[in-house]
């Protein structure tokens, strides 16, 4: 008999292994590269806010479509906070909310451990190759 699995706490905790579950898709948005790049950012700046091009300039080889994409995902999840101020050009500002103030701390992990295994990995794929390329 298999132990069944711990009840959530709230009801509304989500199972990842429900293919209806929103879970996936939150996890597909906070795991991309510019997600935690901009959760980063933003959380070393914390309290304080960071204007979209300086958000730019600080995470090297994104673009301005795929930041804006990113912060608007951010925004409407509920962990960035947007600010404009009422200029020509407007500006832009945001900050981590308290819920993307919490992500900090998981992806900070998830960053250190790739840091930390990058060349494992990379080593791992290049014998896969030469395993492909043996057969």
């Amino acid at each position: 008999m298999t132990p069944s699995p711990p009840q959530p706490r709230d009801g509304n905790r989500g199972d990842l292994f429900d293919p209806q579950c929103p879970t996936r898709r939150l996890l597909d948005r906070i795991g991309t590269k510019w997600m935690s790049m901009a959760v980063k950012v933003l959380a070393e700046a914390s309290p304080e806010e960071v204007r979209f091009a300086e958000l730019q300039r600080r995470m090297p080889g994104i673009s301005q479509k795929m930041l804006s994409v990113t912060l608007q995902a951010m925004t409407r999840d509920g962990l960035v906070d947007r600010r404009v101020e009422p200029s020509v050009p407007p500006r832009v500002h945001y900050r981590l909310t308290p819920l993307g103030l919490s992500l900090e701390g998981p992806l900070a992990m998830v960053r250190a451990w790739a840091e930390e295994h990058m060349a494992e990995v990379d080593r791992a794929n290049a014998r896969s190759r030469e395993l492909a390329d043996d057969d």
